[in-house]
């Protein structure tokens, strides 16, 4: 392999984790000096060395030699298990990814069979790795930016992200992962494009993390899998993930809205200017607000929280970063939350954010479009009835009641 073109790559992995050259070397027992060479093409790297690279990047050895053939010949499982070797400590938590993977490779195979057209699907935001994490911010901004509009949902609150998301082409579910763990984005030959999301967080928690692994689809298609969890959450592209999930979920002109029917937001002093007919001239006058009446509370703060589906800490933080609060408002309103969270139990608008799934409708996105397939595949004579009850058992649905749903279309 040229040298220069695999320093290259590992250069570009290193920025995308937001790890100096010098910490590198530290992490990897070598001077700084032979980092600098292995990146300018200058030095050889030994097998050792690219291996270990390639844990720190969080990065498959194949995709850092030939990005143009990224783990091909691999399972989705095997690549899976090498870049989050957790999953595997639970046997219970192992379990539901593999069957959260079955499901999308069946509803690959189905498609193929009935010769379903591609769905125009979501767009691939050719953006660079973010240098700092300012750039980083003003990447997710712009594309959140630029989504909502494609998407045609102006300033509104998204009601159902994760349905959302479904309809742009990416398999959806949520199954029980590592607690550190909030996610997970998948590109890969067998299953397409899938989001996985942690069932354990209540809801609020996980439509934000089905906002930030979005990000992942749009703005980070060159790797195989992306996991999102406490250990790398200081990278730079999961900070970018995690502002574009704040501006996606939380537009900046639909916050504006929302707090000015708080009559919030507003500045303490307004020019108005009238114009005086008889005179033909102009009458200013200067409006001022009622002392302390535009201050944030935590009251204004769980209400924006509940209007765009998010956790009082991520509404608070994006009005912090809209500049709404200062870091001083922001450190006091923080342990407020317990107040916040006190308002809406009392309006019973609490476990609109706080509710916890049941099981069964943890991957119920996906279980419902494999099963859509599952039928008109049925009904167009391109599965046999033993192939339907077969997939009748990984959909977990009992084998006579998919049949009969089957001969219904069938019948229809």
């Amino acid at each position: 392999m040229e040298h220069r073109l695999v320093g290259h790559r590992l250069r570009q992995a290193r920025e995308a984790v937001g790890l100096s050259q010098k910490a590198v070397a530290n992490k990897i027992g070598v001077p700084r000096t032979a980092i600098t060479q292995i990146e300018q093409g200058n030095r050889k790297i030994s097998t050792l060395e690219l291996s270990m690279l390639a844990n720190l990047y969080r990065r498959g050895v194949t995709a850092l030699l030939d990005e143009t053939t990224t783990s091909k010949n691999e399972d989705v499982l095997v690549v899976l298990h090498r870049l989050a070797p957790s999953l595997q400590s639970d046997p219970e938590v192992n379990n539901q990814v593999e069957k959260c993977v079955d499901l999308c490779k069946v509803g690959v195979e189905l498609k193929r069979l009935i010769g379903e057209k591609t769905r125009p699907g979501h767009p691939v935001y050719e953006v660079t790795i973010p240098r700092s994490f300012g750039e980083a911010v003003v990447q997710a901004d712009k594309a959140a930016d630029q989504e909502r509009r494609r998407l045609g949902i102006g300033n509104a609150p998204i009601s159902d992200i994760a349905e959302l998301i479904s309809n742009q082409g990416i398999w959806i579910s949520s199954v029980e992962l590592p607690n550190e763990m909030s996610g997970l984005f998948i590109h890969h030959h067998e299953i397409g494009d899938a989001i996985v999301v942690n069932s354990t967080h209540p809801k609020a928690r996980k439509r934000f993390s089905y906002a930030h692994e979005y990000a992942h689809a749009l703005l980070d298609r060159d790797r195989d899998i992306t996991i999102s969890s406490t250990e790398n959450s200081s990278e730079l592209v999961e900070c970018r993930a995690n502002a574009f999930a704040a501006s996606f979920l939380m537009p900046r002109d639909g916050v504006s809205e929302t707090l000015q029917t708080l009559n919030k937001g507003l500045p303490s002093r307004q020019s108005q200017i009238v114009f005086d007919v008889a005179s033909g001239k102009s009458i200013d006058q200067e409006i001022r607000t009622p002392s302390g009446s535009q201050r944030i509370n935590y009251k204004d703060i769980a209400t924006l929280a509940h209007h765009f589906g998010v956790s009082y800490q991520a509404a608070l933080y994006r009005l912090k970063s809209l500049h709404y609060i200062n870091s001083s408002e922001t450190k006091y309103l923080l342990p407020r939350e317990r107040f916040g969270r006190m308002y809406l139990k009392e309006l019973e608008m609490f476990n609109d954010l706080e509710r916890r799934e049941k099981p069964k409708h943890w991957n119920r996105e996906l279980r419902r479009e494999v099963t859509n397939l599952t039928i008109e595949a049925y009904r167009r004579e391109e599965i046999s009835g033993g192939r339907l009850r077969e997939i009748a058992t990984v959909l977990e649905i009992p084998g006579n009641t998919l049949d009969s749903l089957a001969n219904a279309a069938v019948e229809g």
